[in-house]
């Protein structure tokens, strides 16, 4: 992750309806999309037209119904805990985490300008 670091890699959209706005992408973006099981129902890892995933479409439910219905970006840091900080330093807020995602961590973050994004890395 090192040379990764600092940089957008990776934009989720949380909404009510996740299969209809799947569709909207698919067709106008040309995505397709594979079903990830959260249990009782379905996200999508959407995928460009080679096949690689791009972004993901969830729905606003269980842990993910405070997300707002709006695209966010995952920056990526050595240490969410120490992003955390640095968001509360500098006149920003957590909404959210962190949270253990795969091996790591993130966090639902909103800047002083009301911008939603995540940070995401180690804890």
């Amino acid at each position: 992750m090192e040379n990764t670091l600092g940089k957008f890699m990776w934009a989720d959209l949380t909404v009510d309806d996740a299969i209809a706005v799947r569709d909207f992408y698919c067709k106008v973006a040309g995505w397709t999309y594979e079903g990830l099981s959260m249990g009782d129902y379905e996200d999508f890892m959407m995928k460009n037209k080679n096949g690689d995933a791009v972004a993901g479409i969830c729905f606003r439910k269980g842990s993910n119904e405070k997300i707002p219905p709006y695209w966010i970006n995952y920056i990526t840091v050595e240490s969410v805990e120490a992003g955390i900080a640095q968001v509360n330093a500098n006149g920003g807020t957590v909404l959210d985490g962190p949270r253990k995602m795969g091996e790591d961590y993130y966090a639902l973050i909103k800047d002083p300008a009301g911008a939603v994004f995540a940070l995401y890395g180690k804890l």
